[in-house]
C-alpha cells in the first residue's frame, strides 16, 4: 500500500508521542519534530507507511538515547492480555466453530496499538468482534487453505496481541513459524514479547530482521526472506503488514482490524472492520 498525504500528520504525532515515551523533555521533543519533517522531505513517494515509520522511530531512538521507548507499556499489555486468557479460553471450549472463534479472538487482540489508539476496553473488543459480522470475510478460503498448507508462516503484530495469537495457532493443526520484528519499533512484538506471550509453546519464533512496523521483505534477513519464499500460506496480522505485503503475489490472508481513515479507505471496509482478506496470490 502506498503513502497517502493524510498519513503524514499521523507520522509528526507518533514523533512526538514516541519521544514523550522515551522520556524526551520539551526541547528534545521540539529537536525530533524538526529532524522528522526534514526527514519527511527525502522520503521516496513510493514508500510505505511502515519504511517512513522505521526511518522516524529510528531517529526517536537515536535522539532519546532510549532504545525501546515502549517497553513499559508492552509488558503490561501482555500482562492484562494474559490475565483475560482464562476467559478466552472458556470462549473457545462453548464454541461450535473453533476455528472461527479463535480468528475472531485473535483480531480483537488487534485493538491493542499504542500508534493509532491507547484508549481501549479490551474485553468491550473481545465481545464486539465476537459478534459483528466480518467486512471482508475470507474465512472459508482461509479454512480450506489450511487443508493443504503444509505449514503456516504467521506475521505477528503487537506485543499483547500475541496473547490472542496463540488461541489460534493452537487451532491451525499444522507447523507454525511465527515472525516478530527484528528490534524495538512503537509497541510491535519482538521475539521477548513473543515469548512474554507464549508463542514458543505453541510455533517456532523467529524475527524478521528489520525494526520497522511491518514486514520489510528487501530490508529482511536472508533467513526470513527464504521462509517467506517457500510459505505454503501466510497469515499478516495488522494494519503495518498489510500496508507493505497488499501488493505482494504471495498465499497471504491478512487478519486485521480497521483503525485508521487511511486503511479504511485503501482496504474497502468502515474503520471499526474486523477484516480477514486474501492477498493477489490467493485465487479463489
Amino acid at each position: 500500500m502506498r503513502t497517502y498525504l493524510d498519513c503524514y500528520p499521523c507520522f509528526l504525532r507518533q514523533s512526538i508521542e514516541a519521544s514523550r515515551m522515551a522520556g524526551a523533555d520539551q526541547s528534545q521533543q521540539y529537536d525530533v519534530v524538526l529532524r522528522v519533517l526534514e526527514l519527511l522531505k527525502t522520503i521516496s513517494p513510493g514508500a510505505t507507511p511502515p519504511e517512513i515509520g522505521l526511518e522516524i522511530h529510528r531517529l526517536v531512538r537515536e535522539m532519546t538515547g532510549n532504545p525501546d521507548p515502549y517497553s513499559q507499556v508492552k509488558k503490561e499489555a501482555t500482562e492484562r492480555a494474559l490475565g483475560l486468557l482464562p476467559r478466552l479460553r472458556s470462549i473457545m471450549d462453548e464454541s461450535e466453530n473453533k476455528l472461527e472463534t479463535a480468528i475472531r479472538l485473535c483480531i480483537a487482540g488487534n485493538i491493542i496499538d499504542f500508534g493509532l489508539n491507547r484508549d481501549y476496553d479490551l474485553w468491550q473488543e473481545v465481545e464486539r468482534v465476537l459478534t459483528q459480522d466480518v467486512a471482508i470475510n475470507d474465512i472459508e478460503l482461509l479454512r480450506k487453505e489450511l487443508q493443504s498448507a503444509r505449514s503456516v508462516l504467521f506475521l505477528g503484530d503487537n506485543a499483547g496481541e500475541t496473547v490472542f495469537d496463540v488461541l489460534l495457532i493452537e487451532r491451525l493443526l499444522v507447523p507454525v513459524t511465527y515472525v516478530t520484528r527484528g528490534g524495538p519499533v512503537l509497541n510491535d512484538a519482538t521475539k521477548e514479547d513473543a515469548y512474554a506471550a507464549g508463542i514458543n509453546k505453541v510455533a517456532e519464533v523467529m524475527d524478521s530482521g528489520v525494526q520497522a512496523p511491518g514486514t520489510i521483505r528487501s530490508l529482511s534477513s536472508p533467513d526470513f526472506r527464504e521462509k517467506f519464499k517457500k510459505a505454503d500460506l501466510i497469515l499478516a496480522k495488522g494494519m503495518g503488514n498489510y500496508e507493505t505485503l497488499s501488493e505482494v503475489d504471495a498465499p497471504i490472508i491478512f487478519l486485521l482490524q480497521v483503525k485508521c481513515p487511511v486503511i479504511a479507505r485503501d482496504i474497502g471496509a468502515s474503520i471499526g472492520s474486523t477484516v480477514v482478506k486474501k492477498g493477489i496470490g490467493l485465487k479463489v
